[in-house]
């Protein structure tokens, strides 16, 4: 497509495959080497081109949704409850004359934007630079080399490498395909696959989207089937997406539990807080006669009553958690992810490059006459050369899949002699009831015939040869030698076949079987150590994989998965839905399984009562990513559907990067109860103050300016320290949470209202004591004002830990805990040296006699809440 929209005409090409194991030899991309023909033509784009095109036109990409300005940000604070009461505060203030109080509250009105500001802009920042590290990717050819570059790299002219499941990056034209089918659903609503060919003399300068047998792909489209190399030839907006103006929204909206349960006990908190501020109102000035006041001393026990802090909670610790477990190489692309990380009960898991390194290489070879090669003790003899070769024939000539890529490497290490003028014409296909694949070639004049390369499972090549007898018992005994060991087994087969029989299947053709390639893939370190943390976690690994039984236990033995039933796809397919389920509890192996085949593993595992983390890769793999409680899609050799299916994606495919989240994902849970926890303490002590005075007959001592001031305290506790806590001891030595298990239960809600509830007691008996001992009213205030900041600080001491001492806790180190607490220090002094803030905040200078009072009474609730502690863990055992 031109700058004006236009499909550009590009002159069609000669293969790419125009020399078979000659020509210049591609390194890089997702895998090793692969050799393709000398056209500098079909080589891609060089780097400075690459850069220079991308300075000129721009990255390929559509505007972004825009991030939300200051005064955008601000006009949302204006509609939270705890603002609206401020602000009705300083009405009343004006209307009583007092300007300076006014003043005072909007000026903390202003603050508690301020903060909202840099923390949302905070969040917006993280949630920003997660998205550029989930963006989709794109596999090109640059300077001869197969790269993996994300797709707003994208240039004109770039030459796309494309297989099934992945996302075509921009406009192209397609310059090579293998049975390429499209989904275009994205232009066009209709979700059946298009087919694609490869351009050809004469086609039209464009076509529209959804029609079958064109050479035209577009940006958005999904490859359902096959492969190809296409030419890039519009990007961004000049895209027929971006023509049309579409945005791309594959990201599900959802709303996680821990949003809803979080937005039910704020509801419920207002209108318990609303409903109490309304009976302070009409108590205290049916009493009092004097109703403004009233209004204030209303105003001041809904902000006590009101926990607003818990939405900033949420907020902050999902975004700073999906940060931080972004560090260690795991994206989240939901919030719910990190919620359900805690609670998994069953983590299955594929075996080739997640618990293996993804870097095969060919180990043993056999021929059916009973010799066996290991090419790791030498090169293999000249009767293994024919093996090799049509290994290396039955794969892509630009190879992707490791084991394609590992054919191509022996091919390099044996020094084959060059297969010049081999055109690939036609490719054969998986099949989920023929697991082999074949290329068909022509080798000279068409007359002298074509020849077929096949590899497959060992029994799908046996079929395709028709062996029976002692030739397939031969098969299978060294099939099953090479899976004990271990080793992943493909058979490889060849045929000649006349020009007229190239498109017909793999079973028209008289194969010949060649024999057995065995590869080998070493699992990757810290894979037995991270499955050993696994089990201590309560969490159950299952291995998934298409190998053979043997093959794949062999490598669960090695990964250290415990020993269980080992179960087979046919086996799985006998099964009804509900026997599935019952024999899935003692499943630790699924061997020789289909993609679609893992839905059901999935399904059975859920109904079974299991929440079930699952990773995938391909295509066929999404559904099951998706009914899984939290999908896990591999980031390198994943497809773009696996990963829109999924929650969080694998940047590495490692598993150890797994149980690293898990850790993580409860750490992040742990936090956000414990912030829970000292919301509902701090509050009780605020809420009681604010009511005591009514109730009891005694002075004042928080109305609207105290306690504004005093959530500027709470807010960077709740924010800050809490989230920047380590994780508890024993983390993943313990059990799965319930998935039924309340954010807010009472095991949580009490013991926190109990501490609060001795905070109050203390500071009651200090207001009591104080005003008998006949303390000015500005000088109770005062005293009682700064033992409450001295008991909201223990308070946040006790809440560090669910299982350590105080002793133990006030020792694990925790930065933001020393700023945030250098800084209430700084503003406590400040409130203590400058007259105008006393005054403001109607306090008196305290005696030095007041201060022992503002030491000991912290220190006591720090001694009784530990009692109380001890108190629950004696009862708990």
């Amino acid at each position: 497509m031109d700058d004006n929209g236009g499909l550009i005409d590009f002159p069609v090409p000669v293969s790419l495959t125009g020399h078979i194991y000659g020509g210049r030899q591609f390194a890089g991309g997702r895998q090793g080497v692969a050799t393709v023909g000398q056209q500098a033509d079909h080589l891609g784009l060089s780097a400075s081109q690459a850069r220079d095109r991308l300075a000129e036109q721009g990255p390929n990409e559509l505007p972004r949704p825009t991030r939300r300005t200051p005064l955008r940000i601000a006009a949302e604070v204006l509609k939270e409850p705890m603002f609206a009461m401020l602000l009705a505060a300083g009405i009343i203030y004006l209307l009583l004359g007092d300007g300076t109080e006014a003043l005072v509250l909007l000026g903390f009105a202003g603050l508690s934007i301020l903060i909202t500001i840099v923390q949302e802009a905070r969040t917006e920042r993280t949630l920003e630079a997660l998205r550029d590290l989930s963006a989709p990717r794109a596999l090109v050819i640059r300077d001869g080399e197969t790269v993996r570059i994300p797709g707003r790299e994208v240039v004109h002219g770039d030459m796309l490498v494309l297989e099934a499941g992945d996302r075509v990056a921009a406009d192209a034209l397609l310059i090579e395909a293998r049975e390429l089918e499209a989904d275009e659903s994205l232009l066009t609503g209709e979700a059946v696959p298009v087919r694609k060919r490869a351009a050809q003399a004469g086609d039209p300068d464009r076509a529209e989207p959804g029609g079958d047998d064109t050479p035209y792909l577009f940006s958005g489209a999904v490859i359902t089937h096959g492969g190809g190399i296409a030419r890039v030839s519009a990007t961004g907006l000049r895209s027929r997406i971006g023509q049309i103006g579409r945005f791309l929204e594959t990201l599900e909206t959802e709303v996680p539990h821990l949003q809803k349960e979080t937005a039910r006990m704020v509801s419920l908190c207002a209108v318990g807080g609303v409903t109490i501020a309304l009976l302070v109102v009409l108590l205290d000035g049916w009493l009092r006669g004097d109703w403004m006041a009233a209004f204030l001393a209303g105003i001041a026990t809904a902000m006590s009553l009101l926990p607003e802090e818990f939405p900033v909670v949420l907020t902050i610790f999902l975004a700073m958690g999906a940060w931080r477990i972004a560090q260690v190489g795991v994206l989240t692309r939901r919030a719910s992810a990190i919620e359900a990380l805690g609670a998994a009960t069953v983590l299955c898991t594929d075996k080739t490059g997640t618990l293996t390194q993804n870097r095969m290489t060919v180990t043993e070879l056999w021929l059916p006459t009973g010799d066996m090669a290991v090419p790791g003790d030498g090169s293999p003899g000249p009767e293994f050369h024919a093996l090799i070769e049509t290994a290396a024939l039955a794969s892509a000539p630009v190879p992707v899949d490791p084991m394609e890529v590992a054919f191509h490497n022996i091919v390099k290490d044996v020094r084959l002699p060059a297969r010049k003028g081999w055109q690939l014409t036609h490719t054969n296909g998986l099949r989920p009831d023929l697991l082999a694949m074949s290329n068909v070639w022509q080798t000279g004049l068409m007359e002298e015939g074509l020849t077929v390369a096949a590899k497959g499972a060992p029994e799908a090549i046996a079929r395709l040869c028709r062996l029976d007898g002692e030739a397939h018992r031969a098969l299978d005994r060294a099939v099953r030698a090479m899976a004990a060991r271990g080793i992943r087994v493909l058979g490889v087969a060849t045929a000649t076949i006349a020009p007229d029989d190239r498109d017909k299947g793999h079973e028209a053709h008289d194969f010949s079987l060649l024999g057995l390639v065995g590869l080998s893939d070493p699992l990757r370190a810290g894979v037995p150590e991270a499955i050993a943390q696994c089990g201590s976690a309560g969490i159950r690994v299952v291995m998934i994989t298409g190998d053979y039984p043997a093959t794949a236990q062999a490598i669960a033995a090695q990964a250290g998965i415990a020993s269980g039933e080992v179960m087979t796809g046919d086996q799985v397919g006998a099964l009804s839905d509900a026997d599935l389920a019952a024999r899935v509890r003692d499943v630790t192996v699924f061997a020789r399984t289909m993609p679609e085949q893992k839905l059901r593993i999935v399904s059975a595992l859920k109904a079974a009562g299991e929440v079930v983390a699952m990773t995938g890769d391909g295509v066929n793999d999404a559904p099951a990513l998706k009914a899984a409680h939290i999908g896990i899609a591999m980031g390198k050799r994943g497809t773009d559907v696996a990963r829109e299916a999924s929650a969080i994606v694998l940047v590495e495919d490692d598993f150890g990067a797994i149980v690293v989240a898990i850790r993580l994902g409860r750490r992040i849970y742990d936090n956000i109860r414990k912030a829970i926890g000292f919301i509902f303490a701090v509050h009780v002590p605020i809420a009681g103050l604010a009511l005591s005075p009514l109730l009891l007959g005694l002075p004042l001592v928080l109305g609207p300016i105290q306690i504004a001031l005093l959530e500027m305290i709470i807010d960077p506790v709740c924010a800050l320290v809490f989230e920047a806590e380590r994780e508890e001891s024993r983390i993943m030595h313990r059990p799965p949470r319930s998935p039924a298990e309340r954010l807010f239960p009472a095991a949580l809600v009490v013991p926190s209202i109990l501490y609060g509830g001795i905070a109050l007691a203390l500071l009651i008996g200090l207001h009591i004591a104080t005003t008998y001992w006949g303390f000015a009213p500005d000088r109770v205030r005062a005293v009682l004002f700064f033992a409450l900041v001295a008991s909201i600080m223990a308070l946040a001491l006790v809440n560090r830990s669910f299982s350590t001492s105080l002793t133990r806790a006030l020792w694990r180190n925790n930065a933001s805990l020393r700023y945030v607490a250098a800084a209430v220090l700084t503003a406590c002094g400040l409130i203590l040296t400058v007259e105008p803030l006393r005054r403001i905040l109607h306090f008196a200078q305290p005696e030095p006699a007041d201060f022992p009072f503002l030491i000991l009474l912290p220190v006591l609730l720090l001694l009784l809440c530990e009692g109380v502690k001890g108190l629950q863990k004696n009862i708990r055992s």
